[in-house]
């Protein structure tokens, strides 16, 4: 009986560390490092959500799928709390070698600070008051980390709403050189790009830091933060491949931002992708409609570029920096339609519950819907 005491004992300790890790790497570590509890608590209750939001409308479904990431970050506490006192009520019955039913009475009391069950040993005391502190600090953990969401989530919001004047609503890459076009402001493009490279930094920060914050959407159902980042890539993609103006390395840089922190977002989900692409390799736009993007574009006025195979070329050698993973987490967030990202077709597949090896890197794969 002693040995299974030990056995329990051993085995609810090391339950209990990994809940504190994953508590830990979700709420404090700067960059998260999510484990198989927080992918498995994600990944279980999108299920239903996802299931429910398929026989809805498009607004019906995003307001829906709004209420996905908040749950699960509030599930997240509940199910740290079952662990803890799951695993304390183990110790305090391997410790005094009392009922289950008192076990785990003591053991409820202790995490949820109520004191109304009162150990009978000094060392279950120590225990006791070892829990009571731990579930303290799991819920101020959790007080504490959703004012930096959502500060987060602020920050990101404010310019996606602000692209719906540059580039409608969803954005599209192509309104938005036409609107620079008719306010004259294609040779003024430089804040723009700085600001959105800007952007693109805090959001491979706070995407990463924060893993959660990627499935919180936006209030509108057509605005969304991936949509945006392609319809912003591929604005300043066309303006540097096929608009006739003045070199602008400012663009080039937000490209360069834009795709790196798609990248970086896509590692931390473990999606796969080629780290180092050809020029040459397919992307998901076709040729008719660059072509057709094109004709729009001087059918307003816009000043373009007399060669268009070599514009069509460089606009593959931009867009196959970030197509995979544009696409990818179009899927993973369950993004709007918008031209040339959500409304893209993808392959659904589960992710793993613990990391590869590799993190994605130096694999060529169809693009790929994930969860």
């Amino acid at each position: 009986m002693i040995a299974v005491r030990v056995v329990v004992a051993v085995a609810a300790s090391v339950f209990l560390l990994r809940t504190l890790v994953s508590a830990v790497r979700s709420f404090v570590v700067p960059r998260d490092e999510p484990t198989a509890l927080t992918r498995a608590v994600f990944i279980a209750l999108r299920v239903p959500f996802v299931a429910v939001a398929r026989r809805r409308d498009h607004a019906g479904a995003h307001r829906l799928m709004r209420a996905y990431a908040p749950s699960a970050l509030l599930v997240l506490p509940i199910i740290w709390m079952f662990v803890t006192w799951l695993c304390f009520a183990s110790l305090f019955w391997a410790l005094d070698g009392s009922p289950w039913r008192h076990a785990l009475e003591t053991s409820g009391s202790a995490v949820t600070s109520l004191g109304t069950f009162h150990p009978d040993t000094f060392l279950s005391s120590v225990l006791s008051f070892g829990e009571a502190a731990l579930g303290l600090g799991l819920v101020a953990l959790l007080i504490t980390y959703l004012p930096t969401i959502y500060a987060a989530y602020q920050r990101r919001e404010r310019e996606v709403s602000l692209l719906s004047v540059r580039a409608g609503t969803p954005p599209s890459p192509i309104e938005m050189i036409v609107r620079f076009q008719l306010i004259e402001f294609l040779d003024l493009t430089d804040e723009i790009w700085t600001g959105w490279e800007e952007w693109f930094v805090d959001v491979e920060e706070s995407h990463t830091s924060m893993g959660s914050l990627a499935h919180f959407r936006s209030g509108l159902p057509d605005h969304s933060w991936i949509t945006a980042s392609g319809a912003v890539l591929d604005a300043a993609s066309l303006l540097l491949s096929s608009v006739d103006v003045p070199r602008q390395p400012r663009a080039a840089l937000c490209i360069r931002s834009g795709y790196l922190a798609l990248r970086h977002v896509a590692d931390f989900f473990d999606i796969l992708y080629e780290h180092d692409p050809q020029p040459t390799d397919p992307i998901s736009v076709t040729r008719q409609e660059f072509d057709d993007a094109l004709a729009q574009l001087a059918a307003a006025g816009v000043p373009l570029k007399a060669d268009r195979e070599q514009a069509w070329r460089d606009f593959v050698g931009w867009r196959v920096n970030y197509d995979t993973p544009l696409l990818a987490l179009c899927g993973l967030v369950w993004a709007p339609p918008a031209l040339w990202s959500g409304d893209r077709p993808a392959t659904f597949r589960r992710p793993p519950l613990t990391r590869r090896g590799g993190r994605g890197y130096g694999t060529r794969t169809a693009h790929q819907r994930v969860m």
